[in-house]
């Protein structure tokens, strides 16, 4: 069972209280781009066997949207972070890195660090 910190309101809550959205920090098109880029956009997604960056929301507490970086094998949760945020902290990827040191950055629709 994951444990989940909303950082908007603070509250530690079991995944229960939470609801996936998916990938994060993903690169929305709008109107006049090409159907290959709106094609992208709404059907692939990064699906990796290690670290992944999330959308959960807050569904039975504050309501609010928040990122999560964790490890898809291990479920480790590195850390949470509010969802107006582009990329991830560098807290957050200095974590990562100290407990998987051959971790390479590959943040979507931010490329690599």
């Amino acid at each position: 069972m994951l444990m989940l910190t909303c950082p908007c309101c603070g509250v530690t809550g079991e995944e229960t209280e939470f609801t996936n959205g998916g990938e994060a920090h993903l690169k929305r098109y709008g109107p006049g781009t090409s159907d290959l880029d709106f094609e992208a956009y709404l059907f692939l997604r990064d699906n990796p066997k290690g670290v992944h960056f999330e959308r959960w929301r807050h569904t039975y507490g504050c309501g609010k949207w928040f990122h999560v970086a964790r490890c898809t094998m291990t479920l480790e949760i590195f850390g949470t972070y509010e969802a107006h945020v582009t990329t991830p902290p560098q807290e957050i990827l200095a974590k990562i890195k100290s407990r998987r040191p051959d971790w390479i950055a590959r943040i979507p629709g931010g490329g690599s660090e």
